[in-house]
């Protein structure tokens, strides 16, 4: 409550200060999401849940379900890909020079594999992800978020990753915001950085709904897609 209170003050009011595109806020939702990539060969269309509870005021628990289309194998496949679910702990809160509110979180995410590989869904492995993360107030409506996370196998295919992501947001007038998403993965089995950015422009209509959309692009010659769209509802409870 307190950092809540933090950040109203800060951005002046709870819905700037705690919007739930921002990995680290202590909110409740549930987005209901479809994203379309355009690969080298083929297509592939992600359905899924991605969704927040607060189980305490210092305590986020989150989860994502993930089903896809795709014709990557030269036929038209669809199945469940994936199942995660996430802890992440706000360590520690306060305010830097200038009343810059900050939150330091540290996390450990699990993934559960349902994909078949021979349908070209899934990617063979369960995985155990911890993370470390920090939401800092730059100017009042800007929040820029590192984040680093590592992906280790435990069953499976090999899978051994550094993720460094940076995220942008920024609040716009009319209850709208924006997000930019840097994400820079180092696979270790491969020596190869398949990166990504994203663009996020969203409204809330409502204290409980809001909606976007998502423009995403593969970045190098690593990159694993060419470019995506996609679409989301938001519910905040």
């Amino acid at each position: 409550m307190q950092t809540a209170l933090l950040l109203m003050s800060y951005y002046g009011q709870a819905a700037v200060a705690e919007n739930a595109s921002n990995p680290l806020a202590a909110v409740s939702n549930t987005d209901v999401r479809a994203k379309y990539f355009g690969l080298e060969q083929g297509n592939r269309v992600d359905y899924y849940i991605d969704g927040a509870t607060m189980l305490t005021p210092k305590t986020k628990f989150k989860y994502e379900l993930h089903y896809w289309d795709t014709d990557v194998t030269g036929r038209d496949e669809h199945d469940w890909e994936s199942a995660s679910l996430k802890l992440i702990h706000f360590a520690k809160d306060g305010k830097l020079s200038g009343d810059r509110p900050y939150r330091l979180a540290i996390g450990l995410e699990w993934i559960k594999d349902l994909g078949d590989q021979e349908k070209g869904i899934g990617s063979g492995a369960d995985q155990i992800a911890p993370l470390v993360g920090l939401a800092v107030g730059v100017r009042p409506g800007t929040m820029l978020i590192p984040l680093v996370q590592h992906f280790e196998s435990y069953s499976g295919e090999d899978v051994s990753q550094t993720s460094t992501r940076l995220i942008a947001l920024q609040t716009l007038p009319d209850k709208a915001w924006a997000k930019l998403d840097l994400k820079v993965p180092y696979n270790w089995e491969n020596n190869t950085v398949p990166a990504s950015i994203e663009l996020q422009l969203g409204k809330s209509y409502t204290p409980s709904f809001g909606a976007y959309v998502d423009l995403q692009a593969g970045v190098g010659g690593d990159r694993t897609y060419d470019w995506a769209t996609g679409v989301g509802l938001r519910f905040n409870y």
